[in-house]
């Protein structure tokens, strides 16, 4: 039983670009760049076209199109260096800020006996944590799971959720603000909770702001 009496089992995931941090316009916008710089294409910056959205599969997906796939390692590397530098960068001239609440809200999950949480990005780790530690978020004690351990954004999911082992009858409620994050629920049979309105959803909140509507969402 957790402090309210409530005794089932929840595992929280959170998505982390325009999910926790709003940082998804910048952090589009500079990885484009790098690999704009690195291969001499344009690129199409829908990321809805592309099979899995996360910074290893959608590189992977631009080196195969334009038949890079012998150049993959050394591609790979420099993408994500250039990438790493310009977030590094930016966010050392514009702090990254918080969606609003989002840390508020993941302090009060951690207080809950019941409750475990993760993050599960489709980013690479390095850039993950530089936006989480300009924002402000303290997440020592959650497991992450990025682009750096699967190039699918359901692989990824499953890793973060090994990494905090839970019982067999666990709940579990993802975060995300996009609609691969949604498809990514289906797949793997996670509730949702859709943050923003980049599309659509029954269960939705605008920020974190809205504490009861999200907690109810998750089962709390």
């Amino acid at each position: 039983m957790n402090k309210q009496g409530v005794s089932a089992l929840h595992h929280v995931m959170f998505d982390i670009d325009g999910t926790l941090v709003q940082s998804y316009e910048f952090d589009e916008e500079i990885f484009a760049y790098a690999i704009e710089e690195v291969i001499g294409y344009e690129i199409d910056r829908d990321w809805s076209v592309y099979k899995n959205v996360t910074d290893v599969g959608i590189l992977n997906e631009i080196i195969e199109t334009h038949g890079l796939n012998l150049q993959k390692d050394q591609i790979q590397h420099k993408v994500k260096n250039i990438f790493i530098q310009g977030i590094s960068n930016y966010i050392a001239r514009n702090p990254a800020k918080e969606v609003p609440g989002a840390i508020s809200f993941i302090n009060h999950l951690a207080n809950l006996d019941n409750v475990t949480v993760s993050f599960a990005t489709g980013g690479w780790y390095e850039t993950a944590v530089l936006k989480l530690d300009s924002a402000g978020f303290n997440y020592s004690k959650n497991a992450i799971a990025s682009s750096n351990d699967h190039f699918k954004r359901t692989g990824i999911m499953t890793i973060a959720k090994a990494k905090h082992p839970n019982q067999s009858d666990t709940l579990y409620t993802y975060f995300g603000d996009g609609i691969w994050d949604k498809k990514a629920c289906e797949e793997l049979g996670f509730n949702f909770v859709l943050v923003g309105n980049r599309t659509r959803h029954h269960q939705k909140i605008s920020d974190f702001k809205a504490v009861n509507e999200a907690l109810a969402y998750i089962g709390l």
